[in-house]
């Protein structure tokens, strides 16, 4: 919708999806949570009616095995992780009306309510099926909690829905040597009747809903892929032991997680309606709504949002969203976020490092309308704030501001140059467009071009010049406070962006919060404050301290979540789990050649034939072997290991070996029937 002059404001509800509440926020969330808070600041700009809702997602499995391996109930558990989610996401300004939990009583009732009205319109049907069942945790298994071998290529370490290596799809029974990750033990097939939302009754509804424009291009196209192939009943409940609500009439039976997740987005609202006389419910959910209603999430959960939600929604009578907006993953340097780099970095290690305001403008001059993934690249990071930030906008304030203090602190009375200014203020338009739909990217480098040419022009006045000669001081001024009107408008349309810089621009500028039509007057006459810093630029040191704490915490992580030996805190206390034992890739080979290492006291130089593969190797059995008894002899060598650079050389493997140590330390005789590259199981 394009932005229009109205006298009456428009209603506007908007969500973000809905964190798990079983772990801390990272940068990945922040990018769908900064667009969202960006888009709605704008509204609000506008003096439209916009209200932001969002929840912690706080039911499932997946919560009650973590409550269970810390030792709190599942409560105390998503209680502190919502404290820190709501401390994060205000850490990084994002201006929620009401955030809330989907552990609610709001919740429960909205979720039974869409339930009973779905089953009175024969929507949800029951039918016995077959799941794989843990029978040492005494409960099915989800798919995410299967692992095992891909039934189509054989990949090893598959979850239980799809193959991360050929991309085949498949139920969890048909993998091959399944092992639930929960408990490590062999899952078996055991029967039982659940509850299914009838999804196929809506294949001609969605069909049109979602080539109706309320979807991306690329999401509506994807969407009709599921549609072609034709729908299937959606599981919509799951067996006791979980996390969550019991559904009406049922025993020992719960709403699935992505059933009440949704309409926690109704209940969060609802919970704020509740405190607020201007909002009422059944305006922005009913079925004759005139509001208009926005999801953003990210493109992993459509199939949720996009065929699940809207279904569900028109079942029980209630209104279908105006327009769900999708977003890409985040990389950083081109790659996956990963801890080992120190890349996987928590919002709470962000902060203590960084302003929050350089994230929200680097993801707002990358971010567009479509599904893209968006890259934060440190160094191009660093260089833009800067560049953009402190050296193009507050330097327009920086460089003006002092001398229209010295000249009395206030500004000149007429506009010096109106063109200039004018192109500033017929700008609002663009900008306001870009905003509106969704092209931050765009907005940002309209918004530099004109900061270039604000800048431009204070070169060529140059100011501090002229005051070096008597007389020039009406000069001076008239230059200056142009430069500070120009400053106005850019803090004025980067607000969305920049909340606490636009409240410092205020202060400085002596005004009330600015509203999107401020663009329409200058400050003429007006007295202003006086200047102080309003941005820092960033120091690489800042990122690599950054960095260095986001290793630190995933190293403190991990080594909090080793679980203790069978003999106390000292002989096992380094235990890893089935799923890490399984990576690894032990293989038989044979030492081709066999050397001293100069200088190193127990290593030998190993060649080592993997069959048809060659691999160099540092081994510490020096104690028990000369290297010319060696050559011939078969070992186990861990395959997979990452080659590790030594004093000495690249090793690129480990040798495996047995015995207490010494000069006992013994490895395969060539008789022993192994071959080289033979995998060890």
């Amino acid at each position: 919708m394009k932005p229009t002059e109205q006298t009456k404001p428009r209603k506007i509800l908007v969500t973000s999806a809905l964190p798990y509440a079983n772990g801390p926020i990272h940068l990945g969330h922040m990018l769908e949570h900064i667009q969202t808070d960006i888009w709605v600041r704008f509204q609000k700009l506008r003096g439209e009616q916009c209200t932001y809702v969002c929840a912690d997602d706080a039911h499932g499995t997946a919560i009650m095995l973590k409550a269970e391996q810390l030792g709190c109930t599942s409560e105390e558990l998503i209680a502190k992780v919502q404290q820190e989610h709501e401390r994060d996401f205000a850490g990084f300004e994002i201006g929620y009306d009401n955030y809330y939990s989907t552990h609610s009583e709001e919740n429960r009732a909205l979720s039974s309510l869409v339930y009973e009205r779905n089953k009175a319109r024969g929507n949800i049907v029951a039918r016995e099926i077959t799941q794989l069942f843990d029978p040492e945790k005494k409960l099915f298994l989800a798919d995410r909690f299967v692992k095992g071998t891909c039934p189509k290529c054989g990949a090893e370490d598959q979850y239980g829905d799809n193959c991360e290596k050929c991309s085949g799809t498949y139920a969890a029974a048909e993998l091959k040597n399944p092992r639930s990750t929960i408990s490590g033990a062999e899952p078996v097939l055991k029967a039982n009747t659940q509850l299914f939302f009838d999804l196929p009754k809506y294949q001609d509804f969605l069909a049109q809903w979602t080539q109706s424009g309320s979807l991306q291009e690329g999401i509506a196209n994807k969407l009709k892929e599921w549609l072609d192939a034709g729908l299937q009943q959606w599981d919509i409940s799951r067996e006791e032991p979980y996390f969550g609500f019991e559904i009406p009439g049922e025993t020992g039976k719960y709403f699935y997680v992505w059933l009440d997740a949704p309409i926690g987005y109704m209940a969060s609202f609802q919970n704020l309606c509740r405190r607020r006389d201007d909002l009422d419910f059944d305006d922005y959910w009913g079925k004759d709504s005139d509001a208009e209603l926005y999801h953003f999430i990210g493109k992993d959960i459509i199939n949720f949002h996009g065929l699940f939600w809207p279904a569900m929604l028109d079942g029980a009578d209630f209104r279908t969203p105006t327009a769900i907006y999708s977003h890409g993953f985040v990389t950083v340097n081109g790659q996956k976020m990963s801890k080992s780099r120190g890349t996987f970095i928590k919002a709470e290690t962000y902060l203590r490092h960084l302003s929050p305001e350089y994230l929200r403008y680097y993801f707002a001059a990358k971010l567009s309308s479509r599904i893209d993934d968006i890259d934060l690249n440190m160094e191009d990071f660093a260089q833009r704030v800067n560049s953009d930030l402190v050296n193009k906008v507050v330097n327009i304030a920086s460089r003006t501001a002092n001398f229209v203090k010295k000249l009395g602190g206030k500004l000149a009375n007429t506009d010096a140059h109106p063109q200039l200014t004018g192109e500033f203020q017929a700008a609002a338009g663009t900008i306001a467009a870009h905003y509106e739909q969704r092209e931050f990217s765009r907005a940002m480098r309209d918004i530099m071009a004109l900061a270039d040419k604000a800048n431009q022009y204070i070169d060529e006045k140059a100011p501090w010049a002229l005051m070096k000669q008597a007389g020039n001081e009406q000069d001076v001024l008239d230059c200056c406070s142009v430069g500070v009107n120009l400053f106005r408008l850019l803090t004025l349309y980067l607000k969305p962006v920049l909340p606490d810089l636009a409240d410092k621009a205020e202060r400085f500028l002596n005004i009330e919060p600015l509203q999107w039509q401020d663009h329409q007057q200058l400050l003429l006459g007006h007295e202003i404050n006086k200047f102080k810093p309003m941005m820092q630029r960033i120091d690489r040191k800042q990122i690599e301290a950054m960095t260095a704490d986001a290793k630190a915490d995933a190293e403190a992580e991990a080594a909090a979540g080793k679980p203790k030996g069978p003999l106390g805190d000292d002989p096992i206390a380094d235990q890893i789990t089935f799923d890490d034992f399984a990576k690894i890739d032990m293989r038989v080979a044979k030492i081709v050649t066999a050397s001293h290492v100069e200088g190193a006291d127990k290593l030998i130089q190993l060649t080592l034939d993997l069959g048809g593969e060659t691999r160099n190797v540092f081994a510490g059995i020096k104690s028990a072997y000369q290297p010319q008894d060696l050559e011939g002899r078969l070992t186990i060598m861990v395959a997979n290991l990452a080659p590790r650079k030594m004093k000495f050389g690249l090793s690129e493997g480990m040798v495996m070996a047995a015995g207490p140590g010494g000069k006992d330390i013994f490895l395969l005789a060539p008789d022993s029937g192994a071959v080289p590259g033979m995998r060890v199981k």
